[in-house]
């Protein structure tokens, strides 16, 4: 007799990721992915992380095999900190956490200011990693609207009005080059957010981890930075980011700025989790900020992407009678729609049988999916692979 396994609520039925089920068909020989977000394996500095890594273990063996603080070490907080200043954001050490990716930082959050069934508002498509921490949090999700240029802040003014106070507990948004859509909130909109936020009483994740990853345009400060503008704002902005989309992934390097109530909050709930994000690659982060690396790196790592991007731009409009497409910024993503009747779930079987790999657009959804919606990622394929999937693409959207 098989044993009655008693799960929690939230995992009697969970669903895995939309996005990981498709790595299957990565195993298909020969197929061309345009699917996950992986950052280009070819612009990965393994030069300069071998000479970080080898200064970490020859010079600070301890802090690399022992255990470290739970907010992380003293050495990556303070490279951290000068990486935030740089960015705009003026930052105490004792102001970040070093955390097992954002992801994990997001978790955290979530465990220490979501109580079941609280009131989460998230960008009309939004990263779908984060919906799927909502819902196994127990969070009523609500969906914000959004347009070419992100989180539609006069509509989300219309969505709260009559709204009580502090109702809506959380806002969480991507608001530079967004997952998927590659938007970047104005200015303008950023400071209308902050306001609102200061009006209805609720705090905004801001999430960050493409915002180094500009190829065009003006840079915008972040939403922490601007809070510090916003009378009220002050300490309702809990910025994450990470190394993962500029350095490398396999670090399992990001950081949470939040105010001290939630911080301290989040480094118990830490404890419980991993004791402390793996000191070994703190170290190896700590040493490649130190040694200039990463901003000598950015130039070259936008100039990439840009010109994947535009290598994808220009494949994709001989199908631009079926696919409508938004060009990024920056980031990593392409967001687009099918036309005339095509839709993007109904695609994907004929892009398997072609050997290339997307994203249809309804996993981004926290409620009613667009089916017409499709988000291709350039930034892991080669410029050749570019070209090659497209042309496979483009024989998927006619035989479909």
């Amino acid at each position: 007799m098989p044993l009655d396994y008693r799960f929690t609520p939230a995992f009697e039925n969970p669903t895995g990721s939309a996005i990981r089920e498709l790595f299957k068909y990565l195993a298909q020989p020969g197929m061309i992915s345009f699917a996950g977000g992986y950052p280009a394996a070819a612009f990965f500095d393994q030069q300069g992380l071998q000479q970080a890594a080898a200064e970490a273990i020859g010079q600070t063996p301890l802090d690399c095999l022992q255990y470290g603080a739970t907010e992380g070490l003293p050495a990556l907080r303070e490279q951290l900190a000068a990486l935030m200043a740089r960015r705009g954001a003026a930052v105490h050490v004792d102001d970040l956490i070093v955390t097992t990716g954002s992801q994990q930082g997001f978790d955290l959050l979530l465990k220490v200011l979501l109580a079941p069934g609280a009131q989460v508002l998230v960008e009309r498509p939004t990263y779908p990693a984060a919906l799927q921490a909502l819902r196994l949090a127990g969070a009523q999700v609500l969906s914000a609207a959004t347009d070419a240029e992100g989180l539609d802040t006069q509509a989300l003014a219309e969505q709260l009005a009559g709204r009580p106070s502090g109702s809506i507990a959380l806002l969480y948004c991507v608001p530079t080059f967004a997952n998927p859509t590659g938007a970047c909130l104005p200015l303008d909109r950023r400071l209308a957010l902050l306001r609102l936020a200061v009006q209805h009483d609720f705090l905004i994740i801001e999430d960050d981890p493409y915002g180094a990853l500009r190829f065009a345009g003006q840079d915008v400060p972040s939403l922490l930075a601007l809070s510090e503008q916003v009378d009220g704002a002050q300490g309702r902005v809990i910025h994450l980011s990470s190394l993962s989309k500029v350095l490398a992934p396999g670090l399992r390097v990001g950081w949470m700025v939040a105010p001290a109530a939630i911080r301290q909050r989040c480094l118990v709930a830490k404890q419980t989790v991993d004791l402390c994000t793996s000191p070994w690659t703190q170290r190896i982060a700590a040493n490649y900020l130190a040694n200039g690396a990463l901003e000598r790196a950015l130039p070259s790592l936008a100039a990439g992407y840009k010109e994947k991007c535009e290598r994808m731009l220009a494949g994709l409009r001989p199908m631009a009678e079926y696919l409508e497409v938004s060009a990024p910024a920056g980031g990593m993503f392409i967001w687009g729609r099918c036309r005339n009747g095509l839709d993007a779930k109904a695609l994907l079987p004929k892009a398997i049988a072609q050997n290339v790999l997307f994203v249809p657009g309804a996993a981004f959804y926290g409620e009613h999916p667009d089916p017409s919606s499709i988000r291709l990622s350039f930034a892991a394929p080669g410029l050749a692979e570019i070209d090659e999937g497209l042309t496979r693409l483009q024989r998927a959207v006619a035989a479909a």
